[in-house]
């Protein structure tokens, strides 16, 4: 827990100490005044808006217990079970199965679902779903990924200032898109970079076997992460710029594996995190 909070502080503290450094490398004096403002404006971002980033962006809303009496039932269930707060729950209008929970710690925590998860999943492997997610709250992995996350939604912002560069009596409305693109072609990666910089793969795995030990069922999970791999590649995410720096809150990745969004694929392979929760079954008796 005190490792994650600690990783978050590196990685903000990093990424605003290079930002500052390359300023005043590149404007001098100059520069670094506007560096300093960018950090500011960067750390308020992520502190005031960075846990809610993704639920924005999942068009989430939140949703009530009259709504939804059963998945209250189960993560109130499984909360108390696991002895954390229980989460505030929102719903995202997405045919996509898929799940992901933030907040800068347990007592801020949400966790939200697509609507295409709570049509997919049985009971039993939504259970596994909501106890995965209530692990990477209770490990504050939710707050070094919204971190990253808002850095990397912070830098692929930038591709809008193609629409304020002056383009002279140009009447193409196509040339700002292309400068928007080839800009992400360039920040694309430094984003993805800081992704990958500070959410480790190996954090699904545990948060795996959390859940299979808070559930007691390895083959629910597992059942489920079946389900929801073959429901992101029929409907997967567009990979728009907002949506691809949230992606690696989700439970499996939301976007289709080609160009530049494996770039932002921070999750081990499904099967590979399915064998494992076979493997577990099996030394358990559960299978």
């Amino acid at each position: 827990m005190q490792l994650n909070t600690i990783r978050a502080a590196a990685l903000l503290g990093g990424v605003s100490a290079l930002v500052v450094v390359v300023s005043w490398i590149l404007a001098g004096a100059q520069g670094l005044q506007i560096g300093i403002v960018a950090v500011v404006g960067l750390n308020a971002v992520v502190f005031f808006f960075g846990d809610g980033m993704a639920l924005r962006v999942m068009r989430a809303r939140p949703v009530s217990e009259i709504e939804q009496p059963e998945l209250y039932r189960i993560v109130r269930e499984l909360a108390t079970q696991a002895r954390q707060p229980m989460p505030r729950l929102y719903l995202s209008p997405t045919p996509a199965p898929n799940a992901f929970a933030t907040g800068r710690s347990p007592r801020r925590a949400a966790v939200c679902c697509t609507t295409g998860l709570l049509r997919t999943l049985t009971e039993r492997e939504l259970r596994g779903v909501i106890a995965h997610e209530l692990a990477h709250v209770r490990s504050r992995d939710t707050l070094l990924c919204s971190v990253a996350g808002a850095i990397a939604a912070a830098i692929t912002s930038l591709t809008a200032l193609a629409l304020l560069l002056p383009l002279g009596d140009s009447e193409d409305e196509d040339v700002p898109s292309l400068l928007s693109a080839l800009l992400f072609l360039a920040l694309g990666p430094m984003a993805a970079g800081v992704i990958r910089l500070g959410v480790s793969r190996s954090r699904e795995y545990r948060a795996d076997r959390a859940a299979a030990e808070l559930t007691g069922d390895p083959l629910a999970l597992a059942g489920a992460l079946r389900k929801i791999d073959i429901g992101t590649r029929t409907h997967p995410l567009p990979p728009e710029r907002p949506l691809l720096a949230a992606g690696h809150l989700m439970i499996a990745h939301p976007f289709p594996r080609r160009g530049l969004n494996k770039l932002f694929a921070a999750h081990p392979p499904v099967q590979e995190r399915i064998s494992r929760l076979r493997t577990l079954a099996r030394r358990w008796g559960a299978e």
